[in-house]
């Protein structure tokens, strides 16, 4: 699979230094990795929600194509830090329990504008956590591999929002229901996709999963990587989808409030 901007022959693995490989990275870069590859469900259930809308679908497939292919370059870097890694196995076990609602025929999110935003903000959210995992980590194949992706999760948010613009001019729903969706999006980061994606990877088949348990697991680990530039970035590019002025006095206070509450957070789970 290959995205538009780049190949896996482009990444020198050959620079890999296990040495700066941090355990605690390769955990969630194991989880990310299956995430990452299953955007092909994404994508059904977007052509399911968008069914009359050709360019749009175009759009989607070669959309979770690169997402796919971020997901490959993940798991060929887990497994050059982890030899036990077994991506196709634990590809497998993910898959088996944790799956999309792929028969919905209409957005979750109540209209396709809102559907959008969803995406917007999810794009928000890769990019900026791939831009801070590549400016955590000391491996220079991870922070290459990263590089690639932060800036393909941001041209996929820009791709997001030039069609939520469109469907904007059908449907106009207001920049507090679009604040809604993109706030609730945000909540759903504690779903069961990445506690179960940290559980597939790094936990024996024999052992139970808890949504609780391995969902702190992967936050834990996630929110250490954060840092204040990739935070403000990422709360001014909600805004933006959300309708509202990303470089006014209340967003750059929501910028500084979300990198408040994640160093507050990750330090609770740290505790715990």
């Amino acid at each position: 699979m290959t995205g538009g901007h780049w190949t896996l022959d482009d990444i020198p693995w050959h620079s890999f230094d296990p040495a700066k490989a941090d355990p605690e990275l390769v955990k969630i870069v194991k989880a990310a990795s299956m995430v990452e590859y299953n955007s092909a469900d994404y994508a059904t259930y977007l052509r399911n929600v968008f069914p009359d809308d050709a360019g749009f679908h175009a759009a989607a497939d070669a959309w979770a194509q690169e997402e796919i292919q971020h997901g490959a370059a993940l798991a060929r870097w887990a497994k050059l830090a982890d030899d036990s890694f077994d991506f196709e196995e634990s590809f497998a076990r993910f898959r088996a329990g944790y799956q999309i609602p792929l028969e919905a025929t209409d957005s979750v999110r109540g209209s396709r504008s809102g559907e959008l935003v969803a995406r917007c903000i999810v794009e928000v959210g890769t990019s900026s956590y791939y831009a801070s995992i590549g400016a955590t980590t000391e491996e220079p194949v991870l922070r290459e591999v990263c590089r690639h992706i932060a800036a393909d999760e941001l041209r996929h948010y820009k791709l997001f929002y030039t069609h939520l613009r469109r469907y904007l001019e059908q449907e106009n729903i207001g920049r507090w229901k679009r604040l809604a969706v993109a706030l609730g999006r945000i909540g759903e980061s504690e779903d069961d996709e990445l506690a179960y994606a940290f559980y597939a990877a790094n936990e024996d088949p024999a052992a139970p999963y808890d949504r609780n348990i391995h969902g702190r697991a992967y936050m834990k680990r996630a929110m250490a990587c954060y840092r204040e530039p990739q935070v403000r970035r990422a709360v001014a590019m909600i805004f933006k989808a959300a309708g509202l002025n990303p470089q006014g006095r209340t967003a750059g206070l929501a910028a500084r409030a979300a990198f408040g509450f994640i160093r507050w957070r990750g330090r609770r789970l740290a505790a715990a």
